[in-house]
This record gives structure tokens, sequence and C-alpha cells, in this order.
């Protein structure tokens, strides 16, 4: 059997698999079979959380951002496409629809030979591409808008004798969301954005790690699980705390300039205050 048949009977076995099957397939067969307890110290996830995944057990994950994070992880590490394992739980979640019954559901087949019927299924699809693409569609009818504006504006007697004005100078604006500090790594996504404005502390995940940001009376204000690139923008004020799961994967930016390390790699750190002068001693 030749690579290309493998590949097509792997993703026809994954087709038909679970996300937890995948997962656990890909961790107990190969040449390199690995245990969990071993997996969940590597990526400081709970073991439970692991064997969750596999089982699909989705239950005693608390909330969806760190099952699908948890899984993106799992599945990097694993070997496997994240993207392919994320979307699946995401259909096991009822997250998203799959594309296939929806297309099933434009077609009509009781009478596809009827005129009628044909064009409700066209009427159909065009409002699903629209729902799907509304942000190019809206760019289009703009740029058709504009075109048609600007040929009636020049077939009009007389508008090509207008004198034209002075260029007046713009104003140059600064926004602290986009001046941006030189981080270590490209930005891939930005959270707290509320903060940009005023946060003096800025985390930028350098590696995988879970993060999670409590106030002074110990209620959650962030938590997920940044990826190589995500930067979170940590409120203004005294008593905010941290949690790093990968300290070392994590960069602290205080008022423009990196902070030490607050741990090693993969070491997890509980009660780092983010008070920008503890973060600098």
């Amino acid at each position: 059997m030749n690579e290309n048949e493998k590949t097509e009977i792997h993703n026809e076995n994954n087709t038909e698999m679970t996300a937890g099957e995948i997962l656990r397939n890909a961790r107990t067969t190969g040449r390199r079979k690995r245990e969990i307890p071993t997996i969940a110290k590597q990526l400081c996830i709970r073991e439970e959380f692991l064997q969750a995944l596999e089982d699909g057990d989705y239950k005693v994950i608390p909330e969806h951002v760190y099952i699908l994070g948890f899984a993106r992880n799992y599945a990097m590490e694993l070997g496997l496409d994240p993207d392919e394992i994320v979307n699946k739980i995401k259909r096991e979640l009822g997250l998203i629809v799959d594309e296939k019954k929806e297309e099933d559901d434009v077609v009509d087949t009781d009478d596809a030979s009827d005129n009628s019927g044909r064009l409700q299924r066209m009427l159909g699809a065009t409002v699903k591409f629209l729902r799907r693409h509304w942000l190019l569609a809206s760019c289009v009818a703009v740029l058709v808008l504009a075109i048609i504006g600007g040929a009636i504006f020049w077939a009009v007697p007389g508008n090509n004798d207008i004198i034209p004005q002075e260029p007046v100078a713009a104003e140059t604006i600064v926004d602290n969301e986009t001046s941006e500090l030189p981080f270590n790594v490209d930005v891939r996504e930005r959270f707290g954005t509320d903060n940009a404005g005023t946060a003096n502390v800025i985390l930028q995940a350098t590696g995988n790690s879970w993060v999670k940001i409590e106030d002074a009376r110990g209620n959650s204000v962030f938590g997920r699980v940044l990826v190589p690139g995500d930067i979170y923008y940590v409120p203004a004020g005294d008593g905010y705390t941290a949690v790093f799961g990968n300290a070392g994967g994590v960069d602290v930016w205080v008022n423009g300039k990196l902070a030490p390390k607050q741990g090693a790699d993969h070491a997890r750190v509980s009660d780092i205050s983010l008070n920008p002068d503890d973060l600098i001693k």
C-alpha cells in the first residue's frame, strides 16, 4: 500500500471517529506510545482533563474556552491537526453546524424538476452564502455604489471645472493599542483590549501557557490558554494576581520594559503579583 492510500484511509477513519477517539488512538498506537500523566506534566494540564477529552466527557472541564484550548494543545503535542480536532469538538458540543447538513437542508429532493422549487433552492443558497460572507458582500456593495456615484458625478456638466482645494494636513492620532512594544513574538491575538489605553502591565505568550488573572477579592477576570503571540492587557490598579501554567512561556512587560521571568519553562507558578513594582523587583 502506497503513502497516498494510507493517507486516504487515515482521513476516512478520522472522519468516522470522534475527537476523543482520534486523540486516544494517536497517543496509544504507533512507535511512540505515551501515558497521560507524562503528557499532562509537559502541557501543565490536569490528567483528568486530558482523560475527559479522550472520553468525550466535556462536562468535567468547566468552560468551552478551556475545552477547546486544552484540545488544541493536546492535538499539537500528539502531532495531530489542531484545527481538525477543535472543529470536531465544536460539532460534538453543538457550537457549529455541519456544513453538509446545511447544504442538504437547502436541497429539496421531493421535486427537483419543479421551477418554483429550483428558485427556492437558489434563494436559500444565496441567503446562506450572504450570511457566511456578509463582510465580503458589504465591501462589494460599497464598491459598486462608489463606482455608480463617481460615474454620476463626472457625468454632470460643470463638475470637471471645480477648483481643487489645498490639501489639509491630517491630524496625527496616537493609539496606545497600535503603538507596539518590541515584543519577542509577532502578535497573534489580543485580549483585554478594553484595558489597552491604561494598562501598565502587558502579558505575551512565547509558548503555550494557561493564564488566569484574579482581582483583589479573588474573582477571576481572565482565564484561557494563550498560544505564542497572544497578548493580554492587565487592568490598571493594585491587587491583581496571576497563575501561569507555563511560567517560562510568558513575557511580562511593565511600563514598556521587559520584566524578569516569573518562573521556569513548564513550571506552574501561582499568586504572581501584577503590581508593577513587584514585577520589576
